[in-house]
């Protein structure tokens, strides 16, 4: 598998890396915005009892990656680094081919083409726990498969581990030509959900193409203005009060938040997340918050759905490793339709 197309590893060499070899890899020093991204040499890291090593061909960008590049909220550092990262190396989304594995790793083969999270995958190789990576998809490119494990499995369990999804539900999904919302109008529909996907004047058609039955344009309509009434409503972006979301919602309806990247530096938007955590047990309503992590199981049932044509990752542009940093000003910017990647 490359970036160029599917199932292509003639090319590759097969032969792991070296004890004490070094690999080009994108890092930070620091906590801060996308400049402080750059290429250096740094060594190949290596795989634990229960880790795979991969050759990595193409890595995703995703809220989670620029979150642990600024170090905001300030309480993820708690687990991440005080001052500095933990880990130098940038990225979590990954595709590639196995290089080598621990001792205690069954179910993986040398070569064989997988995606799933890997501990920084902006670089050529990377190391993921074996229960976080699946046999990639066959009918896509390594630059695809990338875009998908993060954002694609937070739709997932976002619309029915948490939301509870049924089919024939009214869902309503804000922040839907985001890299989550792009899989959610999806995933929704695949699920015989009637989606109504929230989003901005310049990408409605980005929407509909993805299969949305209807479009709110968040700059001239109000999702809830109380016209419509859904059983559950995906909040994937901004900090809308919790009473705007009610309004919108069913008697009996259930509001999943999955966003909150205007929140404050400390916490981002947990405040409004537990708001809504103490008010859900005194209404009908119901608000549940989102905690998502991407595992073998997962992949395996995306990759069911995308073999079958009923999921396509929305890839919207692929960017050279060495030019990541100009790939993470455009993700902050909030300007991309779907995802973006990087090849290797």
């Amino acid at each position: 598998m490359t970036a160029e197309g599917p199932h292509t590893v003639e090319d590759q060499d097969a032969t792991p890396p070296a004890p004490g070899s070094t690999m080009r890899a994108v890092v930070r020093e620091r906590y801060g915005p996308a400049e402080t991204l750059h290429l250096a040499q740094v060594p190949v890291p290596v795989p634990g009892a229960k880790e795979v090593l991969l050759r990595v061909h193409a890595a995703g960008l995703d809220r989670g990656t620029w979150h642990l590049m600024t170090g905001r909220p300030y309480l993820l550092r708690l687990g991440f680094g005080l001052r500095a990262p933990r880990n130098p190396v940038a990225g979590m989304e990954v595709a590639g081919t196995v290089a080598a594995f621990g001792s205690a790793v069954t179910g993986f083969t040398v070569e064989q083409e997988v995606y799933g999270i890997a501990r920084g995958s902006f670089a050529e190789y990377a190391v993921a726990r074996a229960a976080q990576l699946a046999p990639a998809p066959g009918n896509l490119t390594a630059a695809q498969a990338a875009v998908v494990p993060i954002s694609a499995v937070t739709a997932l369990h976002a619309l029915c581990r948490a939301g509870h999804l049924h089919a024939g539900q009214k869902v309503l999904i804000t922040g839907a030509s985001g890299g989550v919302g792009s899989y959610a109008v999806q995933l929704a529909k695949a699920l015989d959900a009637e989606v109504t996907a929230v989003t901005s004047t310049g990408t409605v058609e980005h929407v509909l193409s993805l299969g949305a039955d209807h479009v709110v344009d968040r700059t001239g309509e109000d999702f809830a203005d109380g016209t419509h009434h859904y059983d559950l409503v995906l909040d994937l972006a901004g900090n809308p009060p919790l009473s705007r979301l009610r309004r919108a919602l069913t008697p009996a309806g259930t509001a999943v938040l999955v966003g909150g990247e205007d929140g404050d530096r400390l916490t981002g938007g947990m405040g409004r997340s537990l708001r809504a955590l103490v008010l859900s047990p005194f209404i009908r309503q119901r608000f549940t918050n989102l905690v998502s992590t991407t595992r073998s199981g997962d992949l395996h049932r995306l990759t069911e759905l995308i073999e079958a044509g009923q999921v396509v990752p929305p890839l919207e542009r692929v960017y050279p490793l060495e030019r990541a940093a100009e790939a993470m000003r455009r993700l902050d910017a909030g300007t991309v339709r779907g995802k973006i990647a990087l090849t290797v």
